[in-house]
């Protein structure tokens, strides 16, 4: 694919980048065929190939317009298309580089930037936990629309945390809004990894992985957040605490998993943050990666693992993102649950993708709706998956309990 990058961007590290990424796109289309948004609106516009067109004309120094600007506002970047390419296209980070450039140069209506402005620093401010509170407090007066976003308050045991100490250590990022809209995700996890011989650490300092600011196209806001976690982590990654070194830097939120696993390659033109950044990203694991661990250790303790069948919706940050496939069942499976995935369609996105619910309501929707009708057939007791958006934006749209899959393993230990 030939690209002739315009003078401003040709010799930019973004521009550098998008060329190399453009250059792999043969334009087969079959990313066209796994696009959610493709698939609900049939333009070729709002598929990975046409969106790589409008990206493409922008580097080549067409002009930019808020036509394009929605466009690429419609993608998910569930990264579907990067399963399907043969090509082994990133539209990933190119949709990123895009993204960033077209913000640059088309100003959004006021109320636009208002409610990112709120979703930017709101999601991540030490104010959001008060809120979310509060918002459980009067949750049976909220309009539909927020009593979707405000989870039920959760119970005591959401805020039990195991206190003995083992040998091998993890790190763990309690997130930026699970900490207050599901707390038992956190705890849950900690005891099964303590029922398993494996201490779970915290660090202080370290707070959002970043892909909130970075998908709100706040680039530079993302990498500080990538930073600041990078400098909380690192005495317990470079062994300079009492703790000892941790083994690995846990995440149970899928979504959370990719930023951090893509924080080397975020930061490495940093020469500050670089070589730590490339070291943060090798230890970082799904919690389902820690699976096999768990089972061979959880065997024998489990009560009544089978009780209960359950549908497993995979992320497209587990299963696309991170090419993370097949895992949690399996190992669930052989534990003694009775897990299921839909026949149909489980490699779709359920319309959650961080803020993308909140952006674009009537997509997200269609796309939630489409998922939970391909998981009726199951007939599950409760559904179960890995990151906290697609749990909560399921749990708006149907009356089975929606859960995290540590926390049905919780349940059962």
């Amino acid at each position: 694919m030939q690209t002739h990058l315009a003078p401003e961007f040709k010799d930019t590290r973004d521009g550098q980048a998008a060329e190399a990424i453009l250059r792999k796109c043969v334009h087969c289309g079959f990313c066209t065929a796994t696009c959610p948004t493709y698939q609900l609106l049939g333009d070729e516009l709002d598929g990975p190939r046409g969106r790589i067109y409008l990206m493409k004309q922008v580097l080549e120094g067409a002009p930019v317009t808020r036509s394009t600007q929605l466009h690429l506002d419609r993608c998910l970047t569930c990264r579907n298309c990067e399963t399907t390419c043969p090509s082994g296209v990133e539209y990933g980070h190119l949709v990123d580089i895009g993204r960033k450039i077209v913000e640059e140069r088309v100003e959004r209506p006021l109320k636009e930037r208002s409610v990112r402005w709120l979703l930017k620093e709101g999601l991540t401010s030490p104010l959001f936990g008060p809120a979310m509170k509060m918002g459980q407090m009067v949750r049976p007066l909220l309009p539909a629309a927020l009593k979707n976003k405000v989870p039920a308050a959760s119970g005591p045991r959401a805020h039990q945390w195991p206190t003995r100490s083992h040998p091998r250590k993890v790190l763990m990022l309690l997130g930026c809004v699970q900490p207050a809209m599901m707390p038992n995700v956190n705890s849950a996890t900690a005891r099964v990894l303590d029922a398993a011989g494996i201490q779970t650490l915290v660090a202080d300092g370290a707070g959002c992985c970043g892909a909130v600011r970075t998908h709100l196209n706040d680039a530079e806001g993302g990498l500080n957040d990538a930073r600041r976690n990078i400098d909380a982590w690192w005495p317990l990654v470079d062994g300079l605490t009492s703790d000892g070194k941790v083994e690995a830097i846990v995440m149970n939120a899928s979504g959370c998993g990719l930023a951090v696993k893509e924080y080397g390659h975020a930061l490495a033109h940093d020469s500050a943050y670089a070589d730590k950044a490339r070291r943060v990203s090798e230890l970082t694991r799904d919690l389902s990666e820690l699976l096999p661990d768990l089972a061979t250790a959880l065997k024998g303790k489990l009560r009544q693992a089978g009780a209960r069948k359950l549908a497993f919706h995979p992320p497209c940050t587990l299963q696309h993102g991170q090419q993370l496939r097949g895992g949690v069942e399996v190992h669930l499976n052989a534990l003694g649950f009775d897990v299921s995935v839909a026949s149909n369609e489980s490699h779709l996105c359920c319309g959650s993708a961080g803020t993308y619910s909140v952006l674009q309501p009537e997509l997200a929707y269609q796309l939630r709706d489409r998922k939970l009708g391909n998981l009726a057939p199951l007939q599950a007791q409760t559904i179960i998956s890995a990151n906290v958006g697609c749990i909560q934006h399921l749990q708006s749209g149907t009356a089975t309990p929606v859960k995290h899959w540590v926390e049905v393993l919780d349940e059962a230990l």
